[in-house]
């Protein structure tokens, strides 16, 4: 039997990466030997103390039963420390830091607590298609804040009508920014905070890759700037930064009503993070100076590599300063589509489509530096080549 979707679903495109995977996993089939530069999902594994921290607490019985929706303190104060010693901002572990399964699920449940049907976010274009998502099915129109190489891929806030600002209840940023890496200062940050309290919405800032950066370049919070708590809530990951992808555990921060909000939301949809899993959490926050430059360093000579390479061979990449991505500018006569689809049938190569990520993103397809260098050299003697 066939059951008719709802209309929320029929809205959604088809997501960007179950598409991607299906393209990969047919090719795979067929045994080509295939480079995947397409999903941001780290090759290096989880740190040995992280792993060694979880079997400890899952041998625990304690950790066994229900954590429930908070979570377990030891983890919510782990990331207040956290955030004092990262950012010098100051966070009540009860009522401003709440567990997440991922940031992904709290980046798309949060419109849900404060976004009416009718209602309409701010959402960037390109951008992580959860922001886009997320709004549709709480049943908000999406207005998109257009993310151009001219402005350094930040939105111009003084591009809305009156109507629209007046519709608004919800702005998502994102930076360091995924997909096109770019990064972005405190005075931007401030704008954004002014811009929010002016029109009284909420600002929701993605800070996955914040610990991902280099060239001197360290990225800031929004908190700090002065009065970003009255607006704010910021989403922090354990995926990116401790290659805990699979483990599924982030956090939010921010404004204690906002916090409250998406907490009710949650308390509804799931029972909370698996209990050693926190405590593992736990174990990475506490021991992130240890981990962190080494990481870097791994991220930023395959970054080099990859750069360079396409440049050799005529391409326009930047090396950005944050983040494992490469935006990287397809060749004339291609659409983005049309060249990640070139990339796979003639260099076996998985590169994810601008477009993928919205309109603003047509011109564009997104490299990843989550593969070794040697296979990085490797995809771009293939390119060059291939497509020469």
């Amino acid at each position: 039997m066939q059951f008719d979707k709802s209309e929320r679903l029929k809205k959604l495109p088809p997501y960007l990466f179950v598409e991607i995977d299906k393209a990969k996993k047919k090719a795979r089939e067929a045994g080509r030997d295939i480079i995947d530069l397409g999903v941001g999902d780290p090759d290096l594994p989880t740190p040995r103390f992280i792993v060694d921290a979880m079997n400890r607490a899952a041998k625990d019985p304690a950790t066994h039963r229900y954590s429930l929706d908070q979570g377990i303190a030891e983890f919510r104060n782990a990331a207040s420390r956290w955030l004092k010693k990262r950012f010098d901002v100051e966070f009540d572990p009860e009522r401003e830091v709440y567990p997440l399964i991922g940031s992904k699920e709290g980046i798309a449940h949060l419109p849900l607590a404060f976004v009416n049907p009718g209602d309409a976010t701010l959402v960037p274009d390109p951008c992580y298609p959860p922001y886009r998502s997320g709004s549709i099915f709480a049943g908000a129109d999406v207005i998109t804040m257009p993310l151009l190489e001219g402005r350094g891929f930040l939105p111009d806030l003084k591009g809305f009508t009156h109507h629209q600002l007046h519709r608004a209840k919800l702005i998502y940023i994102n930076y360091p920014n995924n997909p096109t890496a770019a990064v972005c200062d405190k005075k931007f940050l401030k704008d954004v905070v002014d811009f929010a309290k002016k029109h009284n919405m909420i600002v929701a800032s993605d800070a996955a890759y914040s610990e991902i950066t280099f060239d001197g370049y360290k990225a800031p919070s929004i908190f700090e700037v002065e009065g970003a708590k009255d607006v704010a809530v910021e989403f922090h990951s354990l995926s990116k930064t401790f290659n805990m992808t699979g483990w599924r555990i982030a956090f939010a921060c921010g404004n204690p009503s906002i916090i409250e909000g998406l907490a009710k939301v949650k308390s509804n949809i799931d029972s909370g993070i698996f209990s050693a899993v926190q405590r593992a959490g736990v174990a990475a926050l506490e021991n992130y100076d240890r981990h962190i430059k080494p990481l870097v360093r791994i991220y930023e000579e395959r970054r080099d590599i990859l750069v360079d390479g396409l440049k050799s061979i005529g391409f326009k990449a930047e090396r950005p300063k944050a983040t494992f991505y490469i935006w990287v500018k397809v060749p004339p006569r291609y659409t983005s589509a049309s060249f990640a689809a070139t990339l796979l049938e003639k260099c076996d190569i998985v590169a994810t489509p601008g477009n993928g990520f919205g309109a603003g993103g047509e011109g564009y397809v997104r490299m990843v530096v989550t593969v070794d260098k040697k296979r990085i050299k490797e995809a771009v003697d293939r390119i060059g080549k291939r497509l020469g």
